[in-house]
């Protein structure tokens, strides 16, 4: 059985970071290309970070420079680390397991940056 577990959220203050992991089960993770998403109220899922299976690296601009997204093949793990909080990062935030037309998404953990 597939397994994304998604942990880390919380609220923080603008300025302050934050971990999000990823926990996957059930497939070949190394084969697999991870990202990040986020959906904040009343908006469209965005991506927020991609990571290949070559561990080559993508990003939305609005978090370039504040966030580094990695991954563990050992641990099939996928992390976001966040930087630099804003206001506007705040949404649920989704992992997903992408290979080919198979995709595999996570239930989320929520990010507040509240002052």
């Amino acid at each position: 059985q597939v397994q994304l577990v998604e942990s880390g959220g919380g609220l923080v203050q603008p300025g302050e970071s934050l971990r999000l992991s990823c926990a996957a089960s059930g497939f070949t993770f190394g084969d697999y290309d991870m990202g990040w998403y986020r959906q904040a109220p009343g908006k469209e899922r965005d991506l927020v970070a991609t990571i290949t299976s070559y561990r080559h690296t993508d990003y939305a601009n609005s978090v370039k420079g504040r966030f580094t997204i990695s991954r563990d093949n050992t641990k099939n793990t996928v992390s976001l680390q966040m930087n630099n909080l804003k206001p506007e990062d705040t949404a649920d935030y989704y992992c997903l397991a992408q290979r080919d037309t198979t995709h595999y998404w996570g239930k989320g953990t929520l990010v507040t940056v509240f002052p």
